[in-house]
């Protein structure tokens, strides 16, 4: 299996970026989805996680929540964060993860492969 991460970049605060994780080697719609985050000398932390099938549940970390929105589009095999309202402390690098197991989860290692992250950067 493997995620690639893109959609990362500079933007000023109060801005918007949208995040998109894209799956080979196993169909993303059988599979619970999370995003990541890791700022410099920091501990990864969890920022949001989609159900499967259909993604009609998610749970987001208290610091993004009514900020970012995650998603999934099974067609594209593709999971998408939308983020609004964009923080200086919002800047990290985000990773997405993919978990076998069929419950939600906010802890990285219930996850099972990681993408390889992209940088976001929120300049005041």
């Amino acid at each position: 299996v493997q995620l690639q991460a893109s959609g990362g970049g500079l933007v000023q605060a109060g801005g918007s970026l949208r995040l998109s994780c894209a799956a080979s080697g196993r169909t993303l719609s059988s599979s619970v989805m999370g995003w990541f985050r890791q700022a410099p000398g920091k501990e990864r932390d969890f920022v949001a996680t989609i159900s499967s099938p259909r993604g009609s549940t998610t749970y987001y970390a208290d610091s993004v929540k009514g900020r970012f929105t995650i998603s999934r589009d099974n067609a594209k095999n593709t999971v998408y964060l939308q983020m609004n309202s964009l923080k200086p402390e919002d800047t990290a690098v985000y990773y997405c993860a993919l978990k076998r197991a069929p419950t939600i989860s906010s802890e990285s290692r219930t996850y099972d492969y990681w993408g390889q992250g992209t940088q976001v950067t929120v300049s005041s």
